[in-house]
């Protein structure tokens, strides 16, 4: 029974609605006579353009006012403090269940970003020092080989460099 009064209340507020639609819309055709694509008269114009510096100047007051800038103060406060208090009670709940904190998965991907960048620069030297050797055992020289760059560009440049050289055939 109930949901019968309310689709019976909203057939009945679709049908005002209706009716009133179209009795506004007649005023309006009747009050002023132009086209959808014709541009409205100059007393429209001039009503909008009222009730938008209206809105406008309102607003502007609205938004500037002490009271409002107060409030959004008190809000972002708020949303800050919320924000700590969420932050602070997963903390304790990820404690409470002995699992790793956010800063603790942080710290851990900083110290596997630093062994990573340490490991490939290792590699990146013992690659230069195996081109060296092979450079060595093709040409069937042995020279001293120069202490190995610092930095990783540098590395890069030797171990082209000792390429070039295996590949230029020895003088002798």
């Amino acid at each position: 029974m109930p949901d019968n009064s309310f689709e019976r209340s909203a057939e009945q507020l679709a049908a005002f609605q209706k009716i009133w639609m179209e009795s506004f819309s007649k005023m309006m055709q009747a009050g002023f006579a132009f086209g959808p694509n014709s541009p409205p008269p100059e007393l429209l114009r001039q009503m909008r353009s009222g009730i938008f510096e209206a809105l406008a100047k309102t607003w502007e007051d609205y938004m500037r006012s002490p009271q409002f800038l107060q409030g959004m103060k008190q809000w972002m406060d708020g949303a800050v403090a919320f924000r700590k208090m969420t932050n602070d009670f997963m903390g304790k709940v990820r404690n409470e269940m002995q699992s790793p904190s956010r800063d603790d998965i942080d710290h851990v991907m900083i110290a596997v970003r630093h062994m990573e960048k340490r490991l490939l620069d290792r590699i990146e030297e013992l690659a230069g020092r195996v081109d060296d050797l092979n450079a060595i055992l093709a040409n069937g020289q042995v020279k001293k080989r120069p202490a190995a760059p610092r930095n990783r560009a540098a590395r890069v440049g030797a171990r082209r460099a000792a390429s070039k050289r295996a590949a230029q055939p020895a003088v002798q």
